[in-house]
């Protein structure tokens, strides 16, 4: 098994994945260890999330990154999966349309 290769930013699609109405935006505000993160989200939870594998093998996640976090459908308050991490333009993009209003 060879060494696994992490996507530096630039590499990222420029896709630019929106919320839904069930998804809320978060700020990476520490990291727990294996795939779990605490991420403070809009909504005024702070909630422990998972990294999905397929994000988890694909990049990097850090403290202070910009993260879409799906919440549970039980323990809605406290837990989530993060599904998507944005790169700075993206949360440029996010602030100036008023979808970001957390920093």
């Amino acid at each position: 098994m060879g060494k696994k290769k992490v996507v530096s930013e630039e590499e990222i699609s420029e896709e630019l994945v929106l919320p839904s109405e069930n998804d809320v935006l978060g700020i990476v505000v520490k990291m727990l260890g294996y795939d779990r993160v605490l991420v403070k989200c809009q909504d005024g939870y702070e909630r422990i999330c998972r990294i999905r594998g397929k994000l988890k093998r694909k990049l990097w996640i850090r403290v202070g990154d910009v993260v879409l976090v799906s919440p549970w459908d039980f323990q809605r308050e406290s837990r989530g999966d993060v599904i998507w991490r944005y790169t700075k333009g993206q949360v440029e993009y996010l602030r100036r349309n008023g979808l970001l209003i957390l920093q």
